[in-house]
C-alpha cells in the first residue's frame, strides 16, 4: 500500500430532501419558491465533503495510508470534519485549524430523482493560502491527489514543483477556477501522472469536440489521461492500452454528490496498490456507481475487499 496525501476542501454538507416542492421544469431548474413563504422539508441529511476529504477517506478504505491537507475552523462544522477523518482512520496531522472564519459549509436540495443544487460557502476550506507546501517533505508521500484549489495557482506551482523534486507522483482533478487558466494549467502538466477531467473541462483545456479527440490530445502532454462524460462513459489512455467504458451498472440515482470524487480517488486507490490500469478503472467506476446508491459523498466509498465484475470496456486504437 501507498502512502496518498488529498490536498483541497473540507466541508460541512447539510441535505434537504423534499418530494415534492423540489420537483423540477422542463429547463431543468427547481420550481419556483415564492418569496415569503415556509417550505415543509421532508428530510434532512448531515454528512462531510469536499473533494479532499472524499478522496482521502477512498484512500483510507481502501488500505492506504491516507493523509488530508486543507482547512478548518473552531467551530461544530470543523468538529464533524475532525469526527470523519478520525472514524476512517485518516491522518490530520497537518490540518490547519483557521481563526477568523468559519469552516465550508454547503446546502445541498436533493430532488427525488438524485438531481442537486448546491449552495457553499467556503470559507476555510478556502484558504489555501495557508497550506505549506513543505509539509509534503516531512510527509515523504509516494501520491499526491489534487482537486480544486479555487484557481491559486501559484499554490499549485509551489505544490507541483516540490512533488516533482521529491519524486512524488501526482494525479490532478482541477476546478472550474484553474480551468480559467489553460495556458498555466497546461504548464503544470508535465508533472502531473494522471489527468481526470469531464468532456466540458477538456474542451477548455485542448481544442476538439469527440471524446476520443479530446482524451488523446491530453494524453500527448500527460502520460495517463482519463476523460468522463456521464452516462456515457470514459475514454482513458495510458502508457499502455486504451480504453473507452461504459457504466459499471445503472442503479437508480440517489444521490449525484461525489460521483467524480469517487472514480478519480477510486481509480488512484488501486492504481497505487498496483492494480493494472484497466483494473483500476474498472474499481473506480464500481466506487461512483456505489455512492451514487446513498446520500452524502461518503457513505457508499468501497474498500479493497470489494468484489467487482466485468463492465463494457474496449480497447481503442
Amino acid at each position: 500500500m501507498a502512502r496518498i496525501v488529498s490536498i483541497g476542501a473540507a466541508l460541512q454538507d447539510v441535505f434537504l430532501m423534499d418530494h415534492d416542492d423540489f420537483g423540477t421544469n422542463k429547463k431543468g431548474f427547481f420550481n419556483q419558491f415564492e418569496l415569503g413563504t415556509k417550505i415543509d422539508i421532508d428530510k434532512i441529511h448531515f454528512s462531510t465533503g469536499g473533494g479532499a476529504t472524499n478522496a482521502a477517506t477512498t484512500f483510507a478504505r481502501y488500505g492506504h495510508e491516507s493523509i488530508f491537507l486543507g482547512c478548518i475552523a473552531e467551530d461544530p462544522a470543523g468538529q464533524a470534519v475532525t469526527d470523519t477523518l478520525d472514524r476512517e482512520g485518516i491522518d490530520r496531522s497537518f490540518v490547519k485549524t483557521l481563526k477568523g472564519v468559519h469552516t465550508g459549509f454547503s446546502v445541498v436540495l436533493l430532488t427525488p430523482a438524485g438531481e442537486r443544487t448546491i449552495l457553499t460557502c467556503r470559507g476555510a476550506s478556502a484558504k489555501f493560502d495557508q497550506i505549506n507546501p513543505r509539509d509534503l517533505v516531512k510527509i515523504k508521500p509516494d501520491w499526491l491527489y489534487v482537486t480544486n484549489l479555487r484557481g491559486d495557482m501559484n499554490k499549485l506551482d509551489d505544490i507541483f514543483t516540490i512533488a516533482r523534486r521529491e519524486h512524488i507522483k501526482i494525479m490532478f482533478n482541477p476546478g472550474k477556477l484553474e480551468l480559467e487558466h489553460p495556458k498555466q494549467l497546461i504548464g503544470l502538466f508535465e508533472d502531473v501522472d494522471v489527468l481526470l477531467v469531464n468532456k466540458k473541462e477538456a474542451k477548455q483545456i485542448v481544442n476538439g469536440t469527440e471524446l476520443k479527440e479530446l482524451a488523446s490530445r491530453l494524453h500527448d502532454l500527460i502520460p495517463n489521461v482519463i476523460v468522463t462524460d456521464g452516462s456515457r462513459g470514459a475514454i482513458a489512455y495510458s502508457a499502455g492500452p486504451a480504453y473507452r467504458i461504459g457504466l459499471y451498472e445503472d442503479p437508480p440515482v440517489k444521490d449525484s454528490t461525489g460521483a467524480g470524487d469517487a472514480f478519480g480517488s477510486g481509480f488512484l486507490a488501486a492504481y497505487a496498490a498496483g492494480k493494472s490500469f484497466k483494473d483500476s478503472l474498472i474499481f473506480g467506476a464500481a466506487n461512483s456507481t456505489s455512492v451514487i446508491q446513498h446520500v452524502g459523498s461518503k457513505t457508499g466509498i468501497l474498500n479493497n475487499r470489494t468484489k467487482l465484475h466485468t463492465m463494457p470496456m474496449e480497447e481503442i486504437i
